[in-house]
């Protein structure tokens, strides 16, 4: 009879410790996989890799100005027009020119108008050009950047931080692909001038 309940005892404490090893193997392996998930997963702040890059110090800052030059002369111009038909219009309501000046005046105002707007509409367009040229760049460089960073395909997903509403900064992996833009702008620079 000892014999019985000293098995059974040896039993249960068989069959508890295995149970106990299960769930720790178990709990090593949840710990394992929510490791590797984490490590699978980054983000980038895209609008921080764009402002805090060489391309956009250099480049971008002057297509800003270049940008906001433009829209300042075109503002200008057009005002310009604008007080010189006023003033056409007060000097013939004050009787100083005839009407037949006047008109003539404001013919070849009009006619400076449309000059002016078919001169803006171009000068935006080719603005607007240069614009999407240097995001295009900008977002080439981002993209060679990530496919470098990601090249042994440790993460299995890179997502942009501008829909992000959490996540732990151990997943920012920003200044990294900052610094290869930078490194991949600095090569494409010396390569163009190598080329000429």
């Amino acid at each position: 009879m000892k014999k019985v309940l000293f098995a059974a005892v040896a039993l249960v404490f068989a069959v508890s410790c295995n149970n106990a090893s299960k769930a720790t193997a178990t709990d090593t392996e949840a710990q394992a996989k929510t490791e590797v998930a984490a490590k699978d997963l980054a983000f980038v702040r895209t609008d921080a890799v764009f402002a805090e890059s060489e391309i956009f110090k250099t480049e971008g800052v002057a297509l800003q100005s270049k940008n906001e030059k433009a829209q300042q002369s075109l503002a200008q111009k057009e005002q310009k027009l604008q007080n010189e038909m006023v003033q056409l219009q007060e000097k013939y309501q004050k009787g100083l020119i005839t009407t037949i000046e006047a008109q003539r005046k404001e013919q070849d105002i009009q006619k400076r108008v449309a000059a002016y707007q078919e001169n803006a509409q171009k000068q935006l367009r080719a603005l607007e050009e240069e614009n999407i040229v240097f995001q295009n760049r900008m977002a080439d460089l981002m993209q060679r950047a990530i496919d470098e960073i990601n090249s042994d395909g440790a993460y299995k997903m890179i997502v942009n931080a501008t829909a992000l509403l959490d996540a732990s900064e151990e997943l920012d992996i920003t200044s990294i692909v900052l610094d290869k833009v930078n490194e991949l702008y600095a090569a494409d620079k010396a390569a163009a001038k190598s080329e000429k």
